[in-house]
Formats: C-alpha cells, sequence, structure tokens
C-alpha cells in the first residue's frame, strides 16, 4: 500500500493554498481603498479549511416565470464589516487590512515551513536516514 499524498500531508497543502488566497483578496482590499463603492472582503480560513461553507447557493424562484439558477460563492469569502464607513461607501480601512495582511504573512510562512518539514522528513524516510 503507497503512501498518499492525502494522508502524508493532511491539511498543511490546503493551508497554504488558502493562505495564498487570502492574500490576494486582501492585496485587492488595499489596491481598492481609494475606488467608491468598493466592500472589502476577507477570507475566512477556518471556515474554508472545515469545508463549512457551500460552494454554491441556491436562489428560490417566487413567480414560475424566474429562472432557476445557482449563485456561485467561493467557500468562506465574507465581506467585512467595517468599523467606521466612509461617506463614498468603501469599506476599505487600510491600518486594518495591512494588519491583516502581514499576519497572514507570517501564517502564511509558518504553514509552508511546516509543510516542507513534513517533506523533508518523508524524504528522509523515504530514503532510510
Amino acid at each position: 500500500m503507497g503512501i498518499s499524498f492525502d494522508r502524508a500531508f493532511g491539511l498543511q497543502e490546503s493551508a497554504v493554498n488558502t493562505r495564498i488566497r487570502r492574500a490576494e483578496i486582501l492585496a485587492s482590499n488595499l489596491a481598492n481603498a481609494d475606488t467608491p463603492g468598493f466592500k472589502a472582503r476577507d477570507l475566512d480560513f477556518q471556515a474554508v479549511l472545515n469545508g463549512v461553507a457551500e460552494s454554491s447557493l441556491s436562489v428560490a424562484r417566487t413567480h414560475p416565470a424566474h429562472l432557476q439558477t445557482t449563485v456561485s460563492a467561493e467557500p468562506g469569502l465574507r465581506y467585512r464589516n467595517p468599523t467606521q464607513p466612509s461617506i463614498d461607501g468603501n469599506t476599505v480601512d487600510t491600518q486594518a487590512e495591512l494588519v491583516e495582511f502581514s499576519r497572514n504573512a507570517l501564517e502564511y510562512q509558518a504553514s509552508f515551513r511546516f509543510l516542507n518539514d513534513s517533506m523533508t522528513g518523508l524524504s528522509k524516510a523515504i530514503k532510510g536516514e
């Protein structure tokens, strides 16, 4: 019986990929800090890894003439509640976004190091070291 990467590394690969996706979302928030009406978003890391969020939402038909459809949603992606929204409707708090971006970068490094250490250990085990 072979060793699968899923069994060897568990959620570590998903954690690294989720941290990368969160960095993209936070960078988008920062890039749109001056865009009127832009709504800041964030990725709920725990919800993504737990698989709590659904990948699509069903839209209820209230009339037979309405089209049946689903709305695609990224699991764990949420709008951020602003502490003080601006007059133009933008909800990006640059300072809070920078803090979250820095925190995510540190957590990414930790996740990546953990994954790298696991791979190194597996490599040594295969080599018989």
